[in-house]
């Protein structure tokens, strides 16, 4: 049997700074957009791996206002969990994030002592996005 991971959803409160962010930072492409009751879902996915999809959302769409507004509310707080990424390139990305506008540096590129050198950020949202360097 097989498996892999086919979408991870991100909560943010504004699309279009999101998108500017998993777009200009780690390089990602948007590959769809879909609107519904005045939300929109914005599918971004890595060149090298089209297959993986990161889908950004409102956090009131889909959900009942009092679900929404407690979701927004975790999302204000900055408690919604992070995202893990690798690149080939830490550096650049290093270099994009300190130039990108609403992009937080929580950790510049560091030697962790678990094996790995990454950098921490926080998205416009406040989500943190912890991004490593792949080995190849």
């Amino acid at each position: 049997m097989s498996m892999s991971i086919s979408a991870v959803h991100v909560i943010v409160d504004d699309p279009d700074a999101a998108v500017g962010f998993y777009r200009d930072v780690p390089g990602m492409t948007v590959t769809s957009e879909v609107e519904n009751e005045g939300y929109r879902w914005v599918t971004l996915s890595p060149e090298s791996q089209p297959d993986i999809q990161l889908v950004l959302s409102h956090p009131r769409a889909g959900r009942s206002e009092q679900d929404g507004e407690a979701v927004a509310a975790l999302l204000a707080k900055g408690e919604l969990g992070s995202v893990n990424l690798r690149s080939s390139d830490l550096e650049g990305v290093s270099d994009r994030a300190a130039a990108h506008d609403g992009v937080e540096v929580v950790q510049e590129p560091t030697d962790q002592f678990w094996g790995v050198r990454d950098i921490a950020l926080r998205d416009p949202a406040g989500n943190l996005v912890r991004i490593e360097q792949s080995a190849g």
